[in-house]
């Protein structure tokens, strides 16, 4: 699918026949991506503080896992709220608002003094970032209609790139400056972007344009179509980050060494990354259910060839078993707005990015317990398992779907 041109207009066009069309489509598009990529880094970012602030204030363990979960605490829960302010305040206000305030956040995070003050920063940083899943992708999917799937296959690999970036980035600031200033730099940078979304961001209907308005199915089956949907994407989630809780642990036990745990874990990641552009266009054109099934079968086939082939065999399988990873859920959130009516849009996305959200945190955690019951490879076959459990509700999901797609 091409992608069409910016159009000047910041708001709902119409045409010669004053019928409303889309959007700009392309700036809804690359301004969502770019806010993604800025909310993503943003969450990924405490990774590579967690050392430096341990280092600065004396914390232990414990208190590091406070501060990672309440920043991701505060985004999980906050996502339905957020979705709801968006139909008061409008997703150009509500997205610009949220990344100003994740941008504040990491502000009043450099003026710190300790760990309250660090919980409290992180908070409010979170509470921004709990309006870009929702926002963002729920602007994207009414602009593009049913043509939605490929451009949230953009959407979502953006993610992956702020991901990739801003842990990169602050890890050399804080090399060359205080961390302090390290991240009222990166805080000034979020601001930016918050200007330029209010500015600049396309105001956009609460219902969908004329020509890709809902068809009658979703209507009528959006509630347990949803529902399938929903425990398809918090399963697939479990099985991502149940297995990346093992694969260091595997890789050690064929001999691998600690600077090569991180290469694999990279090459993991850049399959990933591939997988979440990728996938979103296969299913566009292959189909939801197809897609699915390929990746979750080849999902479970990679976790128990990295179980039991030799290192070197393994190592180049790590690529494409990122892309099984993560090729799925491209897919799933392409298919949200499916699933709902275009009004309610956000509210989806708010309710399956907090399941979602909810199950990374829960997962590693439930698989660890299965791991100290069972050893390392009984817990990662289980993960394989999980995998293959997602086969009957991918298959009970397909009537659910568009008459295009059931054919």
């Amino acid at each position: 699918m091409r992608l069409p041109d910016f159009s000047p207009s910041l708001t709902q066009q119409t045409d010669s026949a004053g019928r409303q069309v889309a959007p700009s489509r392309s700036r809804v598009l690359w301004l969502s991506c770019v806010a993604h990529a800025m909310h993503d880094g943003y969450t990924d970012m405490i990774y590579a503080l967690l050392p430096v602030w341990q280092a600065d204030f004396g914390l232990d363990f414990a208190a590091l896992a406070i501060l990672r979960g309440i920043y991701a605490g505060t985004m999980a829960t906050l996502q339905l709220p957020a979705g709801r302010l968006a139909q008061w305040l409008g997703s150009r206000a509500t997205l610009a608002l949220g990344t100003l305030l994740a941008a504040l956040g990491y502000a009043v995070a450099g003026m710190s003094g300790g760990l309250l003050g660090l919980c409290v920063a992180l908070a409010i940083s979170g509470s921004g970032s709990s309006t870009q899943h929702p926002i963002a992708s729920g602007a994207v999917s009414r602009t593009y209609g049913r043509n939605a799937r490929g451009p949230l296959s953009i959407y979502n690999f953006s993610g992956d790139v702020g991901k990739s970036a801003l842990p990169a980035a602050i890890s050399l600031l804080v090399t060359m400056m205080p961390w302090r200033h390290a991240l009222w730099m990166v805080s000034a940078l979020g601001c930016v972007i918050a200007v330029v979304i209010a500015l600049f961001f396309p105001s956009i209907p609460r219902a969908a344009p004329v020509d890709v308005e809902a068809p009658d199915h979703r209507r009528s089956t959006a509630g347990s179509g949803f529902s399938l949907l929903f425990a398809i994407g918090v399963l697939d989630t479990a099985v991502r980050m149940g297995l990346l809780t093992f694969l260091p642990f595997l890789l050690k036990a064929k001999g691998v060494s600690l600077p090569m745990v991180g290469t694999a874990l990279a090459l993991v990641f850049i399959g990933g990354a591939a997988g979440k552009f990728a996938c979103g266009w296969l299913g566009a054109r292959m189909g939801v259910i197809g897609t699915v099934l390929v990746t979750e079968g080849g999902t479970a086939a990679c976790i128990v060839a990295v179980m039991f082939l030799p290192l070197a065999l393994t190592m180049a399988l790590l690529p494409l078993l990122g892309v099984m990873l993560n090729g799925t859920s491209s897919v799933l959130y392409g298919t949200v707005p499916e699933m709902a009516a275009p009004e309610r849009t956000e509210r989806a996305f708010a309710l399956f990015y907090t399941g979602t959200i909810a199950s990374g945190a829960i997962s590693p955690v439930i698989y660890g317990f299965l791991g100290d019951r069972i050893g390392v490879h009984g817990a990662t076959f289980a993960t394989a398992l999980t995998a293959l459990a997602i086969f009957p509700l991918a298959l009970a999901l397909r009537p659910h779907l568009a008459v295009e797609e059931r054919r």
